[in-house]
C-alpha cells in the first residue's frame, strides 16, 4: 500500500501524536508499505537529514500563540503535486483541523478512502486560541465529531475514546488502534547510568513524569502533589522530562517548598536518553485529565515502573489499580495523591510485584501488534471505498476533475457553517431570555 499522513504536529515537536505518527510510519514501511508524510516546518527540524521521498514538509508560523505548535501555511499546490507524484491508495488524517482540511480535499478529489485518528480531546485545548470561551469548545466538539463522520472509517487509540467520540455522534466506522509501544528499547535503559551522570544515589527514591509541560496535563497539581510527598521523605526526588509553557511554574511551587534541590528537570530527553530516564525513576506519576491514550504510562510500565494516576480516559484503559499501580479517583486531592505515592514507596515487595505486572501490560500495546491492526484497518477500507464507488464508475477527464474540486472545498465550507450555526443555535436555547431590554 502507498499511505499518505497528514499531521499538523511531527518530529522534531515533542507529543503523543508526534510519536505515534512517526512509530507507525517506521513499522509500516517495515511491514513493506510506501509512507509518505505531510507535517508542518517545525523550529529546530533539519531539511538535510530528511528523506524528501518519506516526507514533505509545508511552510507554517512557529510557536502560534506562545504554544510549541506550528501552524502551516496554505499551499494547496505543493501538496497536490506530491501526492499525485506519490499515488496514495489511502489517506491518513491525524488532525481535524489546519492540515486536516488538506487531507480530507485529498481524498475526496481523488475518491480514495480516508482515516482519522482521533488523538486528542481537542476542546482541553481551546485555551490555544484568543477567545477561549465554552462556545468555542462546543464548536470544536462538534466540528470534530463531524469531521470524523466525513471519513471512511475513524481510529480511536483507547476504548474510553471510542466510547466518548461515538457518544457525540460519531457514526463512522471506529477501530481501537492504540499506538504501540517500543518494549526493547524501553526494558534495556541503564537507570544506573543516567543516575550517576546527575548525580542522584542509589537509594534515593525517584518519582518520574514525562511529558509536554502544558496546562492541559494537569502538572500544578502534579508538581504539589509531588512536593507534598518530598517533603517528607529526605531521599527522594521528582524527575520530570520535557518542556513547555508550566516548566517555570512547576519551578515556583518547588521553591515556595524551599525543596526546589529536590527537582530534577533535564528538559526534553530524546533516543536513548528517554530509555534511561524511564529506568532511573522508581515510580511513575500522571495527573492528566484529557489523555486520549496514556502513552507514557505504556512507556514507563515497559520499564517495568509502576504507575501512581488519577483515572480518566486513556489512563483507565492502560492501569489496574493495585496490580500495575494505584488509579485513584478523578476528584482525589492533592494529599491523597501524595499518600498514593508513599504507600507504593514503603513495601519492596510490592514494588517489585507491580513492575513485573506493569511489564505484563506494555506487551498488550507493542508496535508490531499496533502496526499489524493499523494494517488490517487500511485494508479493509479501501475494500469497503471500493465496494462503494465501483458501480458506474467512469474516468473523469478535466472538467470532471475541476467540478470535483469545486464540489469538495463548497462541501466543507457548507460542513462548517453548518456546524457553527447549529452550536449557537444550541447555546441560545440554553440561555435564559431577559425580562426587559435593557438597551
Amino acid at each position: 500500500m502507498n499511505i499518505c499522513m497528514f499531521n499538523n504536529t511531527y518530529y522534531p515537536h515533542v507529543g503523543g501524536v508526534a510519536r505515534s505518527v512517526r512509530f507507525f510510519s517506521e513499522d509500516l514501511r517495515k511491514m513493506g508499505h510506501k509512507v509518505l508524510i505531510i507535517a508542518p516546518t517545525f523550529e529546530g527540524y533539519d531539511e538535510k537529514s530528511e528523506d524528501q521521498e518519506k516526507i514533505l514538509r509545508v511552510p507554517a508560523i512557529q510557536n502560534f500563540n506562545g504554544s510549541d505548535f506550528s501552524v502551516r501555511i496554505a499551499l494547496p499546490f505543493l501538496i497536490d503535486e506530491k501526492i499525485d507524484e506519490f499515488q496514495p491508495d489511502i489517506i491518513h488524517s491525524n488532525h481535524p483541523f489546519l492540515l486536516g482540511d488538506a487531507a480530507l480535499r485529498a481524498a475526496h478529489r481523488r475518491e480514495l478512502p480516508i482515516v482519522f485518528t482521533h488523538h486528542t480531546r481537542y476542546e482541553d485545548y481551546t485555551h490555544y486560541v484568543p477567545l477561549d470561551s465554552e462556545l468555542l469548545k462546543k464548536y470544536v466538539i462538534n466540528l470534530a465529531t463531524e469531521y470524523a463522520n466525513y471519513c471512511t472509517g475513524v481510529i480511536a487509540p483507547s476504548g474510553s475514546i471510542r466510547q466518548l467520540i461515538s457518544n457525540r455522534g460519531v457514526k463512522t466506522p471506529i477501530k481501537v488502534i492504540p499506538t504501540g509501544v517500543d518494549m526493547e528499547f524501553l526494558s534495556q535503559g541503564n537507570g544506573e547510568d543516567y543516575r550517576s551522570k546527575i548525580g542522584l544515589p542509589d537509594d534515593t527514591f525517584g518519582i518520574g513524569h514525562v511529558g509536554r509541560l502544558a496546562p492541559e496535563k494537569n502538572l500544578a497539581f502534579l508538581a504539589r502533589s509531588a512536593a507534598a510527598f518530598l517533603k517528607e521523605k529526605e531521599k527522594a526526588v521528582f524527575m520530570i522530562a520535557g518542556s513547555g509553557p508550566d516548566e517555570s511554574s512547576i519551578q515556583q511551587i518547588f521553591k515556595e517548598k524551599n525543596i526546589v534541590d529536590k527537582l530534577v528537570m533535564p528538559g526534553t530527553v530524546k533516543g536513548k536518553e528517554l530509555s534511561d530516564f524511564y529506568n532511573a525513576m522508581n515510580i511513575f506519576v500522571f495527573a492528566s485529565k484529557t489523555e486520549t491514550q496514556g502513552m507514557v504510562l505504556t512507556e514507563a510500565m515497559a520499564a517495568g515502573k509502576p504507575v501512581v494516576a488519577l483515572e480518566a480516559s486513556g489512563v483507565r484503559d492502560v492501569m489496574i489499580d493495585g496490580e500495575n499501580g494505584y488509579m485513584l479517583p478523578e476528584d482525589a486531592s492533592e494529599n491523597d495523591f501524595a499518600s498514593a505515592i508513599e504507600k507504593l514507596s514503603q513495601s519492596k515487595e510490592k514494588s517489585t510485584k507491580w513492575n513485573q505486572s506493569a511489564l505484563e501490560t506494555a506487551k498488550k500495546f507493542s508496535r508490531q501488534n499496533s502496526a499489524r491492526k493499523m494494517e488490517q484497518f487500511y485494508e479493509a477500507m479501501i475494500s469497503r471505498k471500493s465496494g462503494a464507488d465501483t458501480l458506474g464508475q467512469k474516468e473523469q477527464d478535466d472538467w470532471e476533475y475541476t467540478l470535483q474540486m469545486l464540489k469538495t472545498e463548497w462541501e466543507l465550507i457548507a460542513q462548517k457553517a453548518l456546524v457553527a450555526k447549529e452550536t449557537i443555535e444550541d447555546t441560545l436555547l440554553s440561555v435564559p431570555k431577559n425580562k426587559e431590554n435593557e438597551g
